[in-house]
């Protein structure tokens, strides 16, 4: 499975907002800055990571975005799943129904061990993991620009 740039830029955003949580509310503009994402794609993404009350907008001249929960509490799971749908390689490991050679195709089982090892990896890991992984290599360098 290949993760489209809403689930990597969506948990980047998510991890953004965990390094920065001490500062309150931040300005979506911000994270787009730092993350290199368009402002607009990155509207785009926090809306289901609201409605799903992940996050929690303000809005306003002080308004901004915050995790609602702990880094702690969120499932690399939680978010890849909001944002990208299911993560089976192929539709017939969540349907069975969809491939008559489900009952006896070997290469089903083997889409399916793929899923059931990712799902281990996305399960077993939270933001506050990646805070610890991000703060162990350190901050990315940013570039100088003189005029």
């Amino acid at each position: 499975m290949k993760l489209s740039t809403k689930g990597r830029y969506g948990v980047r955003a998510l991890l953004d907002l965990a390094l920065h949580q001490d500062e309150g509310l931040v300005p979506l503009k911000d994270i787009a800055r730092r993350q290199e994402v368009s402002l607009p794609y990155l509207e785009h993404l926090i809306t289901p990571l609201v409605a799903a009350g992940l996050v929690k907008s303000t809005r306003g001249a002080r308004g901004g975005v915050s995790l609602v929960k702990p880094p702690s509490e969120i499932k690399l799971s939680e978010a890849v799943q909001l944002l990208e749908g299911s993560i089976a390689p192929v539709d017939c490991v969540n349907d069975p129904k969809l491939c008559h050679r489900s009952a006896y195709c070997v290469t089903r089982d083997i889409w399916s061990e793929m899923k059931n090892a990712m799902s281990q990896v996305l399960d077993s890991t939270t933001i506050q993991d990646l805070v610890e992984r991000q703060r162990q290599k350190g901050q990315p360098e940013t570039e100088m620009y003189h005029i």
